[in-house]
C-alpha cells in the first residue's frame, strides 16, 4: 500500500510509551508506520508513570511474565544508549538494583514467603534475596529506624519516563509518520483497516491497538479482547535534594535531577485522576520513615495517573482471528516494557507471529481461568 495520503502499510494507535516504542520498532523491520496519537488528552499513563524499570516479585504464579520482566530489563542498557544517541536526550537510566523495603516483621514475612514462592517455579526468584536490617543499613546508610529488612533485586533500576518517551518521539519522524487524530473506531474492510476520527481517517494494512485503557472500546469491533480497567497511583515529588538515594525502592526514588518521587498507591477511583490528602499523607508517611531525612524536604508536585490494569495485572498481547492484520498490544509495565516493545515484540508483529510466541500472554487465560 502507498504511503500517499493518509494510507500506511501498519498503524500503531495510541503514542504513549507502548505505542511509540513499538512504533519504533516496527519502522526498523522496514515497515512503513504510522503513529497515531490523540489530538487530545486520553488518559495517557506515560505522563503518570513511577519510572522504575522492575523485576523483583514480577511473575509470582506466571513464570513467562517474570521472564519477559527478565529480559526487558537486561535489554535496557543498550535501548537507553540507543535513544541518547539517535535523539540526544538520555532516558536517565541507571540499574541501580531494587529494594522492596519491609517496615515491620509481618511486611518481611509477606515478602520472604512470595520469595520462596518464586524460587519453586520455573525461572526462580531472578536473583532477588532478603537482606536483614544490618546488611539493609550498609547499603542505605540513610535507612530509618522502623525498616527491619528489604528484599534487594539486582536488575532492578530506574529511568525518566518522560525523557523516555521524548526521546522516542524525537526519533519517530525520521523514521515514521505522525498523525495527530482522537480514534473513535477502527474498522476492517476488505483491504485492510480503516481508523476514524474528529480529524480525518488512515487507512493502514494491518493496525495495532496500543492506546492503553481507549483499547477496551476500541477492540471489539476488530475481534480483539482487552477487559481493561484503571487504576489510580499517587506521586509526590519533592524539591531537589542534595544525593540522598542511589538506589531504586519501590516507592521512592531519586531522580536524575535530585528530586525525591514518592508513590505506589493502587486505587480504584474508576476514572478520576484526583488526588487526595489521606493518600498522599500514607505516602508520605511511609517514605518518612523509611528515610527520616525527607521529613525536612519540600513538596513541591503531586498528580495521579492511571494504570491500564488487565484482570490478572499482566500483559495482553493478542492477534485477532476474524481480521488477520489487527493486534493488541496492552500492559501496566510501560516503562520496563519499552526495550522489548521496540525490539522483539515488535518484531512478532511485523513477522505476523505475535500469537505463537506469546501464548501465555493471549486474554484466551481469562475464559480458560474463568
Amino acid at each position: 500500500m502507498s504511503m500517499a495520503g493518509d494510507s500506511t502499510e501498519i498503524a500503531v494507535i495510541g503514542a504513549g510509551l507502548v505505542g511509540s516504542a513499538l512504533a519504533l520498532g516496527l519502522a526498523r523491520t522496514g515497515a512503513r508506520v504510522t503513529l497515531v496519537d490523540a489530538a487530545t488528552d486520553d488518559f495517557h499513563a506515560s505522563a503518570a508513570n513511577f519510572g522504575l524499570v522492575w523485576v523483583q516479585g514480577k511473575g509470582l504464579g506466571a513464570p513467562d511474565y517474570a521472564g519477559l520482566s527478565l529480559r526487558a530489563a537486561q535489554g535496557w542498557d543498550g535501548f537507553a544508549a540507543d535513544l541518547a544517541q539517535g535523539s540526544g536526550i538520555s532516558p536517565a537510566y541507571r540499574r541501580t538494583g531494587g529494594l522492596r523495603i519491609a517496615l515491620s516483621e509481618a511486611e518481611l514475612d509477606r515478602t520472604r514467603a512470595d520469595l520462596a514462592r518464586l524460587h519453586n517455579q520455573p525461572g526462580g526468584a531472578q536473583d532477588t534475596r532478603i537482606l536483614d536490617r544490618d546488611a539493609l543499613r550498609a547499603m542505605l546508610p540513610g535507612i530509618g529506624p522502623a525498616a527491619v529488612g528489604a528484599a534487594y533485586c539486582p536488575h532492578d533500576g530506574h529511568a525518566d519516563p518522560l525523557r523516555t518517551l521524548r526521546a522516542m518521539r524525537t526519533m519517530l519522524p525520521a523514521q515514521a509518520r505522525i498523525k495527530a487524530m482522537q480514534v473513535t473506531r477502527v474498522r476492517p474492510e476488505a483491504s485492510g483497516f480503516v481508523i476514524e476520527g474528529g480529524e480525518g481517517r488512515v487507512t493502514a494494512d494491518r493496525v495495532v491497538l496500543a492506546a492503553g485503557l481507549g483499547n477496551a472500546d476500541l477492540a471489539p469491533g476488530l475481534g480483539l479482547h482487552a477487559p481493561l480497567r484503571p487504576q489510580r497511583g499517587q506521586i509526590l515529588v519533592t524539591e531537589r535534594l542534595p544525593p540522598l538515594l542511589d538506589i531504586a525502592t519501590h516507592n521512592v526514588r531519586q531522580t536524575a535531577d535530585g528530586t525525591v518521587m514518592m508513590g505506589d498507591s493502587k486505587e480504584d477511583a474508576g476514572f478520576d485522576r484526583g488526588t487526595t490528602q489521606s493518600v498522599a499523607h500514607k505516602i508520605a508517611t511511609r517514605a518518612v520513615r523509611s528515610f527520616p531525612a525527607l521529613a525536612h524536604a519540600r513538596l513541591v508536585r503531586s498528580w495521579a495517573g492511571l494504570r491500564v490494569m488487565s484482570p490478572d495485572g499482566l500483559p495482553i498481547y493478542e492477534a485477532s482471528t476474524s481480521n488477520p492484520g489487527a493486534y493488541l498490544v496492552t500492559c501496566h509495565s510501560g516503562v520496563t516494557l519499552a526495550s522489548l516493545h521496540a525490539g522483539e515484540v515488535a518484531r512478532a508483529i511485523a513477522e505476523d507471529a505475535l500469537h505463537s510466541r506469546y501464548p501465555a500472554f493471549s486474554p484466551a487465560r481469562f475464559a480458560e481461568a474463568a
